[in-house]
């Protein structure tokens, strides 16, 4: 990348190209952005956000626009969002959150709003929910989870509701997961996982369950994973990985496996790789990366490769990109 950057975040355009936004160059948060362009595996300068931003969530919505929201831009968290235009490669403020958040969830719904729930707005830790509308811009409150969640990870089940998992509470990491319901707005409680954790990654798989994958449980960073059953609401364990990690990325390939790549072990930045194979409930260790990462981001090419860009090592921020 032109910037070296960690904490950052990435969307895949319709175009094919990948859009990396803020994050940090290890001294100074960022509000520039770039483009990787999968013919030419050059990256290109675009647009730079109104606002510095490290630790934002970027997603892309129905119409082809980029929504970010919140994160912070070295001096205060934020509630503020911004749209990236692809077409004209320019960022325009739309509307702010109702509250600020980082370490937060967010999910494009069927419906084409956005949900954002849950994280940290400086002093406390949030169970609040809101709705983006695209149309309109505007921000509305929906109702809020049953637990504050930070560094929580969820995904959207085929039946359209959303799984929220884990996260930390202000008192400790949880296995407590929950459903939103799009149509009612309403939050409730299903099966707790077996083991609290938070830093963890949810993956939806091609049969519908949901996998969970590491993280951390407040003093180790984890080995295990575990599935949950959409129709019964059940999780249950499933192979664990070789080598317990947190703030790792977890990617589904077109195969059907689950690319889990790099993170934390303890105090240590990795370089590691594992797929896991949903059939078998086994993890198989891949080659290592060539360098030691975390706080990356990893994102599908529209050909099946996976492109991880930046990321922190433990004393500097990244500017390399690597292709699995």
């Amino acid at each position: 990348m032109n910037t070296p950057r960690a904490y950052h975040t990435a969307v895949v355009l319709a175009n094919g190209m990948v859009l990396a936004i803020g994050g940090s160059d290890g001294g100074t948060v960022l509000s520039s952005t770039e483009l990787y362009n999968p013919s030419t595996g050059t990256w290109t300068m675009t647009g730079n956000m109104s606002t510095a931003r490290k630790y934002p969530i970027g997603i892309i919505l129905a119409n082809g626009m980029v929504l970010v929201t919140g994160g912070f831009d070295g001096g205060s968290y934020m509630s503020s969002a911004e749209l990236y235009n692809p077409s004209t490669g320019t960022w325009t403020a739309t509307g702010s959150m109702n509250a600020v958040r980082v370490y937060h969830v967010a999910f494009v719904l069927d419906n084409g709003s956005v949900l954002v729930a849950g994280g940290w707005d400086g002093s406390a830790y949030l169970r609040s929910a809101e709705l983006y509308n695209p149309s309109t811009g505007i921000w509305t409150t929906t109702g809020n989870m049953n637990a504050a969640r930070r560094l929580a990870a969820g995904a959207i089940l085929a039946n359209e509701t959303v799984l929220i998992t884990g996260g930390h509470n202000g008192s400790g990491f949880q296995s407590s997961t929950e459903l939103y319901n799009p149509s009612t707005g309403i939050w409730t409680m299903t099966g707790s996982m077996s083991t609290v954790r938070g830093l963890h990654t949810a993956s939806i798989l091609a049969n519908g369950m949901v996998l969970v994958t590491a993280g951390n449980d407040g003093s180790y960073h984890l080995t295990s994973a575990e599935l949950y059953n959409p129709s019964t609401g059940i999780w249950t364990m499933t192979g664990s990985l070789y080598i317990g990690r947190g703030r790792h990325t977890a990617s589904i390939l077109g195969n059907g496996m689950v690319l889990v790549i790099g993170g934390m072990h303890g105090s240590s930045y990795i370089n590691s790789a594992e797929l896991y194979n949903s059939s078998a409930g086994t993890w198989t260790l891949v080659a290592n990366m060539n360098a030691v990462r975390a706080y990356h981001i990893a994102s599908i090419l529209t050909n099946g490769t996976v492109l991880v860009a930046g990321g922190w090592d433990g004393s500097t921020s990244l500017s390399g990109v690597e292709l699995y």
